[in-house]
């Protein structure tokens, strides 16, 4: 494979969402003598992150900033031509707010073949093979890309293990996007920012989850207290989110968040299907459950049947020892 083409994304405090992944992801695809190019769209005055790559393109406009009219317009029409002008094999967008408007109306624009949610990639030959989780989770499924491309691709966070820069100097490039980028079709009246504390919930490496069993909105002060003492965040069932005990900001599942930290504690979820589907890629799940039938036992790497009301304070008191 000759050429991939990430689609980064930056904040105002450096490299955001999953840039670093993605890029370990094309380098193991692109081959030894192959190329990886990263992207990034922004207001005028954005810089490169440090990153693996052959090249970085910066992409600046006025209409690139962080809401891009709440529709990605100007980002649609600014990466359908870079893509256009580097003509890569593969492009590879991280799971995002704007990579799911983005990256299926690019596949569209340039007539390309569009696989999303997927977890591994890989190359046989001149095809690709991608793996994505099916039947809510309960399976993993191979497909077979064929064609010469472009081939658009959407991967879970935490697929891969992020890969920066290190001692090399990527080749920095700033495109023009002004000639491609159509008039505004909406207009934006007022953006509401959720507030956030602590780490990110979907770039945490340990995660705290409660459910149903937990029986109401109290013992969440408890997991939050876990989670603070880990250094972690706090997830949540469907169920606990749909009953009022927690924010469905918190929301683990096949509706809710996607996470892959490197431990997923969970307290009295049962572990159906739907909510396996937003933590099966953790590298370590331990399962708290009163019902030695639980399903997540199935998944879980280490499991307790026990009362979260004597596991929970127990546990936190051994790390206040500890630490």
């Amino acid at each position: 494979m000759s050429s991939v083409l990430v689609i980064g994304e930056v904040a105002a405090d450096g490299l955001a969402g999953q840039a670093a992944e993605l890029a370990a992801a094309a380098r193991a695809i692109s081959g030894v003598d192959g190329k990886v190019s990263v992207a990034f769209t922004g207001a005028p005055g954005i810089s490169a992150p440090e990153i693996a790559a052959n090249s970085i393109y910066l992409i600046e406009h006025e209409r690139l900033g962080e809401s891009d009219d709440a529709t990605f317009d100007a980002a649609t029409d600014a990466l359908t031509a870079l893509a256009k002008e580097i003509q890569p094999k593969a492009i590879l967008f991280g799971r995002s707010d704007s990579a799911s408007v983005v990256a299926p109306r690019i596949a569209m624009r340039l007539n390309a073949s569009f696989a999303r949610d997927c977890t591994a990639i890989e190359t046989s030959g001149e095809d690709l093979i991608v793996t994505r989780p099916v039947h809510g989770g309960n399976a993993n499924a191979r497909f077979r890309i064929t064609g010469a491309g472009p081939h658009v691709i959407m991967l879970r966070p935490g697929s891969y293990e992020a890969e920066l820069a290190g001692n090399s100097t990527p080749e920095q490039i700033r495109f023009d996007p002004t000639p491609h980028i159509g008039d505004s079709r909406s207009t934006l009246l007022r953006t509401v920012q959720e507030q956030q504390e602590g780490v990110r919930l979907e770039d945490a490496d340990v995660v705290v989850s409660g459910g149903r069993g937990l029986g109401g909105p109290e013992p969440f002060a408890r997991i939050g207290e876990l989670a603070e003492l880990l250094g972690g965040a706090v997830g949540a069932s469907r169920a606990a989110c749909d009953a009022g005990w927690i924010d469905h900001s918190h929301q683990v599942g096949l509706t809710g968040k996607t996470v892959s930290p490197r431990l997923y504690l969970s307290f009295g979820i049962s572990g159906a299907s739907q909510h396996m589907a937003g933590c099966s890629s953790a590298r370590n799940i331990v399962a708290v459950n009163t019902d030695p039938d639980a399903s997540i036992f199935g998944d879980a790497r280490f499991g307790v049947v026990g009362d979260w009301k004597q596991v929970l304070p127990a546990l936190i008191s051994a790390i206040r020892d500890i630490g």
